[in-house]
């Protein structure tokens, strides 16, 4: 069917592959509307996926069978339409492509167009915002989809060289009498507007400026309907081919009768040598580059990706005359001053039938030494590749080795030997046992008979308080299980070691001595192994640092970053300050100072989805590139306007008195609205309502619970201990009665720190001690706890528990200062309480959850997350289950972010403004708090869901004012740094008692467990 055929190719954009793939699919259907703009979103890597712009005619190919010559018929009929058409128009498919992004880039700006100030999107009114600061560097605006301009734009203007090429071009004296073919009628007007933008950048008073103009003769170079994200590295190439040009006329009208030498190409481009065999006969051949392509799939830094991209197939055959193999080599006889490196980050999924982005993690280095690349040193760079390929064998050897020393077994599972011999060791040394370890079974069970059928041994520790105040009782081991909210309990004693049934003397010092002698002998094989691994790691490491290779330094100069997928993102650069020895971050409008370890953690990639897509390095040795201007009369440097040629500086200036002009007017406004507001105020007004006044019944809140407010419902706790202990003891005084409560207060918490209760009931929250004895804190910390709360003052209700309260408090005041340390003391309790605010935090949170109250449930449950993850940093029974909380905290930021986007989609000015405060106030701050723990894959994921769900709009089409409102939001969103913001203060918590807090925790956690979680 023609018709469907046309349709394909529409929706997908005009590229070929996307409309075969749909059209071969199951059940082959036109797209409807949601794919279709996915499909318009894509964003291609190269030229494969780029569209040949032609549409279905007469010779249309049926793609819906299996016949593979189809479709190679349909390929080759798609690259004949993409020959005819250039031959037509004399453009380019890649032309075109470009011409797509700038279409809708520059369409919706029509009307700011103009030379005169422009009214760019999401200004602040106030222009004491739009206000350069000192010498801060100046921003780009980004006018629709344009970060990739800006990223490229700064890049290069901060390369001074390259800025005083693009200052000091004048168009050719004869410009109106050359032929005005295409190219010229493109790119001297474009250098022009270049100069001006670049003007701009030294010299304006504005933080940032708008490059629209420039943008503008882009996109009126091509003619296209489509609007996507442009390609960094493919505008690049083709800006700097449209620079080439425009120098070149220039060149030509100077030469006087000498070969022409255009600036563009000395600086950017340089010459490879390629040498090699083909079929057994050897080739030689020298060809230009610009920016050099990397695949970075596969390589762990960039010296690896240079060295794949410079030896191609089998290359033994270059130094011996018998071999047949082809491959070649790769040798740079010229290295341009500007180096740039394109990093390969996208390749096609088939099965997908779309570009997707590469993740991976790629090293680079601030300094690059190019010595062993050089044709000049070939000879002594392929022995040391020869010597680097024959270290490595014998490293694969040695780490085969160590790996079977330890992984050692036949079995599943496998330990370092080391250990499988002291193991060994250990249970021949054991005491020897007659019996069975189940013949004592019965003795050893506790009276409650709650001893398990089978007990694993394990290394045990011995838990809980013993001295003369509290009982005597065997030592309390604990097996460490995590389990959600309850957390593992201590389980009753265990049996001893396993053990030998018999062995003699002579036997256990025969075998003592071999164990030994083996450990010791495996342990020095071990050293010896890692030793000789460690040595020749770094022989490769050393290997190209001799003086001989560190002649040709490169220096990082800028770093273009994307972040997204292959179908959206965003775009910014880091740069560095020669002068100032510092980095930039170059956002759009944002400059900020910036670190390397800030860029490593954004450019290198490997867990987030920003990366380094493009690498500019500058020859460190050739100082002009980088070296100010000075006057040559007076010697001293230039700076700012004083770089300007005449007539940008005139340019520049009356940009900046424009912009004078509207600080005054806004300064006239403001005075005149004080003048207003000055009037308003002397006219009596009506007295304003007196509040109204809090309701009986609402809970008191408080900032945090204090120990004594803890202490009041241990009361009805420490008299059921002390009339169980006057039954067993009436005849007693009250020490031994005060001694007897507190053993058996012990005992009942002991047992509930050891129960397994389901996750509604934490026993840590009726009593600290319990919480202690989990965490097993020392046993004076137990012992002041126990003597506190029987010496507490609401023990005075009647005469017998009045005379053992004043026991208990001559006991504590008789403790000496250095028999309990009061800062250990303070802490633990200290930490208690931070664990039940932790727990209120999380109820309260959850139960807003449930009432589907997202932006009310997220604040507790950020709090009840950050101060759980700072408990369960002492300890692994210090908290609630991390992943639970980490659940619900995601859960509502996901809930959130697709709500503001539902009201983005809206269009509706104060729905679309209502969802950007969600984003801005609550979405934005809240995820450096899910990427500064790299191990929370989850957590990222979410992330790049909600940045993704915004990024898809960017090649929609849209109102210009929703344009300009996402234009300026997105940057915030895709920022990648961890650093977290500040938030709000604490959610004030009701003060629940004990009873209100065990029994609303039971609640929530019993309504969880009915309700489905996705993720727990």
């Amino acid at each position: 069917d023609i018709q469907v055929l046309q349709q394909a190719l529409k929706d997908s954009n005009g590229n070929l592959e996307l409309a075969v793939a749909f059209l071969t699919a199951k059940n082959a259907k036109v797209p409807q509307q949601e794919e279709a703009t996915y499909y318009q979103t894509a964003l291609p890597g190269n030229d494969r996926y780029i569209s040949v712009g032609s549409q279905a005619d007469t010779n249309v190919i049926d793609l819906t069978g299996d016949d593979k010559d189809d479709l190679q018929r349909a390929i080759a009929l798609s690259l004949e339409e993409s020959n005819r058409a250039f031959r037509e128009t004399g453009i380019t498919d890649e032309e075109q492509a470009i011409s797509r992004v700038l279409e809708a880039s520059i369409a919706e700006n029509k009307a700011s167009l103009k030379r005169t100030h422009p009214e760019v999107w999401s200004d602040s009114p106030n222009p004491y915002d739009r206000k350069r600061q000192d010498d801060c560097p100046v921003g780009l605006k980004n006018v629709g989809n344009t970060c990739w301009f800006s990223a490229v734009i700064q890049s290069l203007f901060n390369l001074l060289e390259f800025r005083r090429l693009v200052l000091n071009f004048n168009a050719p004296a004869n410009a109106q009498d050359l032929p005005r073919n295409q190219k010229e009628h493109r790119n001297l007007p474009f250098m022009r507007e270049l100069r001006y933008l670049f003007a701009l950048l030294v010299g304006s008073k504005r933080k940032y400026v708008d490059p629209s103009r420039a943008v503008e003769i882009l996109k009126d170079a091509f003619k296209s309907n489509d609007s996507q994200q442009q390609d960094v590295s493919e505008f690049t190439h083709k800006l700097l081919d449209w620079l080439e040009d425009a120098f070149q006329i220039k060149a030509e009208e100077e030469r006087d009768g000498e070969k022409p030498k255009n600036p563009m190409v000395e600086l950017f481009y340089g010459r490879f040598l390629a040498v090699g065999v083909l079929e057994g006969k050897k080739f030689e051949n020298t060809e230009m580059f610009g920016q050099y392509p990397l695949q970075v799939n596969g390589f762990k830094d960039l010296h690896e990706c240079l060295e794949a991209a410079m030896i191609e197939g089998e290359i033994e055959s270059l130094h011996s005359e018998n071999s047949a193999k082809s491959g070649q080599e790769h040798w740079f006889t010229e290295l341009p001053p500007v180096l740039t490196f394109e990093l390969s980050r996208f390749e096609f999924n088939q099965a997908l039938g779309r570009p997707e982005k590469i993740h991976n993690k790629l090293e680079f280095p601030p300094i690059l030494y190019l010595d062993r690349y050089m044709h000049k040193n070939r000879e002594i760079t392929r022995i040391k590749r020869d010597e680097i390929k024959r270290l490595r064998e014998y490293l694969t050897v040695l780490q085969q080795r160590l790996e079977r020393y330890l992984s050692y077994g036949s079995g599943p599972k496998r330990f370092p030997l080391v250990d499988v011999l002291q193991y060994a060791l250990e249970f021949a040394s054991s005491k020897p046992v007659c019996t069975s370890p189940v013949d004592d079974l019965d003795a050893s069970a506790p009276s409650s008979g709650t001893l398990p059928a089978q007990t694993t041994p394990s290394t045990i520790e011995q838990q809980g308080p013993s001295s003369s105040d509290v009982p005597s009782t065997s030592p309390v081991q604990r097996s460490v299980i995590h389990k959600p909210f309850t957390q593992s309990r201590i389980p009753p004693d265990l049996p001893m070691h396993p053990a030998p049934r018999h062995i003699t003397e002579e036997e256990l010092s025969v075998l003592e001595g071999c164990l030994h002698r083996w450990r010791t002998e495996v342990e020095n094989d071990t050293r010896d192994l890692q030793e000789s691994i460690s040595r020749i790691h770094r022989t490769i490491e050393l290997m190209y640092s001799d003086k001989t290779m560190v002649q040709v330094p490169y220096r990082l100069h800028a770093v273009l970053v994307h972040e997204g997928q292959a179908n959206a993102g965003h775009y910014w650069a880091y740069i560095y300050d020669h002068h100032q020895n510092r980095w930039m971050k170059y956002n759009d409008i944002s400059v900020t100072k910036s670190t390397w370890e800030e860029l490593e953690r954004d450019s290198f990639g490997g867990y987030r989805n920003a990366s380094a897509y493009c690498l500019m390095y500058i020859n460190d040795k050739e100082q002009y590139l980088m070296q100010e201007e000075f006057n040559k009369e007076t010697g001293q440097i230039l700076v700012g306007m004083d770089t300007l040629p005449s007539d940008l500086r005139d340019y520049v200036k009356e940009d900046n008195k424009r912009f004078e002009k509207e600080l005054e007017e806004w300064d006239t406004e403001l005075a005149q609205k004080a003048q207003q507001e000055k009037l308003l105020s002397q006219i009596p007004r009506a007295p304003a309502p007196s509040p109204a006044p809090v309701q009986a019944g609402e809970p008191e809140y408080l900032e945090q619970p204090s120990r004594t407010d803890l202490s009041k419902h241990l009361k009805e706790d420490s008299v059921q201990a002390i009339n169980k202990a006057l039954s067993e003891q009436e005849d007693r005084g009250p020490e031994a009665i005060m001694d007897m409560a507190i053993k058996l207060e012990y005992t009942r918490l002991l047992k509930l720190a050891q129960e397994d209760p389901p996750p509604e009931c934490d026993y840590r929250l009726r009593h600290a001690i319990v919480y202690f004895i989990q965490n097993q804190a020392p046993k004076k910390i137990i012992e002041r706890t126990l003597l506190e709360q029987f010496g507490d003052h609401n023990l005075s209700f009647d005469e017998r528990c009045r005379n053992i309260m004043k026991v208990a408090q001559a006991k504590l005041e008789m403790i000496k200062p250095d028999e309990v340390n009061m800062e250990e003391y303070e802490r633990w309790h200290q930490d208690y309480r931070n664990f039940r605010e932790t727990t209120m935090f999380l109820m309260v949170g959850l139960e807003f959850f449930q009432k589907k109250s997202y932006m009310e449930a997220l604040l507790y449950l950020i709090y009840a997350y950050q101060n759980n993850k700072e408990l369960l940093s002492k300890g692994p029974y210090r908290g609630h289950d991390e992943e639970l909380i980490s659940h619900y905290r995601r859960e509502c930021l996901l809930k959130l972010n697709e709500h503001a986007a539902a009201l983005f989609e809206s269009g509706d000015d104060q729905e679309v403004n209502n969802g950007l405060i969600i984003m801005n106030e609550l979405i934005v701050p809240c995820l450096p708090l899910l990427l500064v723990d790299e191990m929370e894959e989850k957590d990222i994921v979410a992330v790049e869901d909600m940045r993704n769900r915004w990024c898809s709009y960017l090649g929609q089409e849209m109102e210009p004012n929703l344009q300009e409102k996402l234009t300026d939001f997105l940057p915030k969103l895709l920022d990648c740094s961890t650093e977290i913001k500040g938030f709000s203060d604490p959610p004030k918590l009701p003060s629940y008692s004990t009873h209100e807090l065990c029994e609303r925790y039971a609640r929530i956690m019993l309504s969880l467990s009915r309700t489905p979680a996705d993720g727990r």
